[in-house]
C-alpha cells in the first residue's frame, strides 16, 4: 500500500492511470512536466480538460495545504469542470479524506483545496498563495482577469496552466502562444492527432461546418473573425515602428511647436485654429494631450 501510494505522489501518470484515464503521449508530458507555465492549443475533445483535473487532485492530495484554483469562463464551465476533478478524486478511494465538499469546493485534511471559479475578476481578488492556477477555456477568459491572477502566484511561486481552443487572433491566450518567452511550455494538440477522434468523423465535420469553423475549433488555428473587414495580417504588415503616433506627440500638425511658444487662450493652453485669441488663420491645429 505504502509503495503504491508512494509512486502516485511522484508520477500523476500513475494517478491518471488509477482512475481510468489512460492518458495520451502530449497527456504525459504534460502531467510529468516540471515548467511553471504551460499553455495547451488543442482540439476539441482532445482531453485538456482531464488533464488538468488529474492535475489539480494530484497536487491537492500529495502536497499538503496546497491551493487549487480552476478558473472558467462562466458557472456552467466551472461545474462541468469541478465534475472532472470530483470524479478522478473519488476514483482513488479518497486516499485523503475529504472535510468539505460543495458544488464548486472540496477541501481535504490535509488542508488542500479545490476552488473552481466563474470568471469575474472581481469575485477571485481574494485569493492568495496559489500553488496551481488552471484556466480553462483561456481565450475566452477576459484579459484582466487574467491580470488579476498572475499576482497570486508571486509568493508561492505556483505553476498556472492555460487550456483552451483557438478564439480569434486577440488577448492573452492569443498573445502567450505567439509569444517568444521562452520560461512557457506550449503544447499543441489538433483533432488530427487525438486518437479518439476517426479521421472519417473529422473529414465529415469538415464538411458540415466549414473551413473556417473547422480550422478554429479542430486545427488550433488562430483565425480572423468572419466579420473583420481587413484581416489581421494586412494591419500588422501596414504598422511602421518609425513613425510616432500623432497622438502621443504633443505637437502642432503643420508648424513646430517652437512656432506657437507663448499663444494661449484665457486658459492658459495653446490656442488651435479657430479658438479665441488664435489669429493664426488656420496655420495649425493642435493634436495630442493638453499640457496640464
Amino acid at each position: 500500500m505504502l509503495a503504491t501510494d508512494l509512486a502516485l505522489a511522484l508520477d500523476p501518470v500513475r494517478l491518471s492511470e488509477r482512475a481510468g484515464l489512460a492518458p495520451d503521449a502530449w497527456q504525459r508530458d504534460v502531467l510529468r512536466s516540471q515548467d511553471r507555465q504551460t499553455i495547451l492549443l488543442c482540439s476539441r475533445q482532445a482531453g485538456k480538460s482531464t488533464v488538468s483535473a488529474v492535475l489539480a487532485v494530484h497536487e491537492a492530495v500529495y502536497r499538503a495545504a496546497s491551493l487549487i484554483l480552476v478558473l472558467s469562463p462562466s458557472l456552467r464551465q466551472s461545474q462541468e469542470l469541478f465534475r472532472k476533478v470530483l470524479d478522478v478524486y473519488r476514483s482513488l478511494d479518497h486516499s485523503v479524506p475529504a472535510s468539505a465538499e460543495t458544488k464548486l469546493t472540496l477541501e481535504l485534511d490535509n488542508g488542500s483545496r479545490i476552488v473552481s471559479l466563474p470568471g469575474k475578476e472581481a469575485t477571485i481578488r481574494g485569493y492568495s498563495g496559489v500553488t496551481l492556477l488552471i484556466e480553462d477555456e483561456a481565450s475566452r477568459v477576459p484579459d484582466a482577469l487574467y491580470l488579476a491572477i498572475r499576482p497570486m502566484l508571486a509568493v508561492s511561486a505556483g505553476r498556472i496552466v492555460l487550456l483552451s481552443t483557438p478564439f480569434g487572433k486577440r488577448g492573452h491566450f492569443y498573445q502567450t502562444w505567439t509569444g517568444d518567452d521562452p520560461d512557457w511550455q506550449r503544447v499543441k494538440v489538433p483533432g488530427t492527432d487525438v486518437p479518439r477522434i476517426p479521421a472519417a468523423w473529422l473529414a465529415a465535420e469538415r464538411a458540415r461546418v466549414g473551413d473556417w469553423w473547422f480550422s478554429q475549433e479542430y486545427l488550433c488555428q488562430f483565425v480572423d473573425d468572419q466579420s473583420q473587414l481587413i484581416g489581421s495580417e494586412a494591419i500588422a504588415a501596414a504598422a511602421d515602428a518609425r513613425i510616432r503616433p500623432l497622438w502621443m506627440s504633443g505637437g502642432w500638425e503643420g508648424i513646430d511647436d517652437a512656432d506657437h511658444a507663448g499663444d494661449a487662450g484665457d486658459s492658459g493652453h495653446p490656442v488651435g485654429a479657430g479658438e479665441a485669441g488664435g489669429d493664426d488663420g488656420g496655420l495649425g491645429r493642435r493634436i495630442g494631450p493638453w499640457p496640464e
